[in-house]
This record gives C-alpha cells, structure tokens and sequence, in this order.
C-alpha cells in the first residue's frame, strides 16, 4: 500500500532535531545516516569536511506515519524555513513510483529523474507545478 510521510530538511540541525522528536514520541531510529556514510560516486562527490557529519537520512516511526528528514549541504544551500517540507510517498512497485512520479512532476521541475541508489531504493525527487517538494521511493531491496 502507498504510505505519505513528511520529510523535513534541516540547517545542520537535523540530528539534534530528531534527538528531540524521538524523546518526545518515543521509539527507535531504524537509520540514521550521515553524508560520509555515503559511497563515492559520478553524480555525487564526497562530501566537504563541512558536510560530512549532517545528516544525509534518518527516519523515526510514530504510529502509522514515518517522520524523516535530513540536512543540507554546502552544494545544496542554506533551507528556506516553511519551504523545508517534502511530501515523501513510498510505493509497493516501480511500476507505481513511476506513475506517481510522472504524474505529480507534470508541469513542475525535476530536481532529481527515479533511478536505483546506493540504498537499495528506486528513487526520486521533484517540485510540482504548486511549488510543493515531493520525493517518491519504491524500496527493491527492504530487508538491506
């Protein structure tokens, strides 16, 4: 079933964040990554020593909902507070993160087309035509 969560960016701040929602809400972080986790690669290079301990990912279940989020980087500028929010859709298929993705990009800019990550996702990234950020993620790999 296609699940919705939100997806927060944060200055830096990112992890001291999270630290605070999980004594909030409670529960257990099942990742929590930084950018010098990463794996090298063409489209992506290592991170700036500036960069290397923001959070590239981290995610907190609470309830039925997953709240996620991650930090900028020097590459991608500094957020704008109340545009720092993504709708983040999770798919059961490729098939369904296509249609979605192409569905909702219609119109808008493709910050990043789907393709395979180096996480085990099929994954990608756009603001629609509204000026909302979406990010659209099929896991092929979930037990990674």
């Amino acid at each position: 079933m296609t699940q919705v969560n939100p997806y927060l960016i944060f200055n830096g701040t990112c992890e001291a964040a999270f630290l605070f929602y999980q004594s909030v809400f409670g529960g257990e972080f099942p990742y929590m990554g930084k950018f010098k986790d990463m794996p090298p690669s063409e489209n992506c290079p290592p991170p700036s020593a500036e960069d290397a301990n923001r959070i590239m990912h981290v995610s907190l279940p609470i309830g039925n909902t997953i709240l996620m989020g991650s930090d900028s980087t020097s590459q991608s500028g500094d957020v704008v507070i109340g545009s720092n929010v993504s709708v983040s859709i999770n798919t059961d298929s490729r098939a369904e993160a296509d249609r979605l993705f192409n569905g909702l990009s219609a119109g808008g800019t493709i910050i990043m087309p789907m393709e395979s990550t180096f996480w085990g996702a099929y994954f990608g990234m756009f603001t629609d035509k509204f000026g909302i950020h979406w990010m659209v993620n099929f896991d092929e790999n979930p037990h990674k």
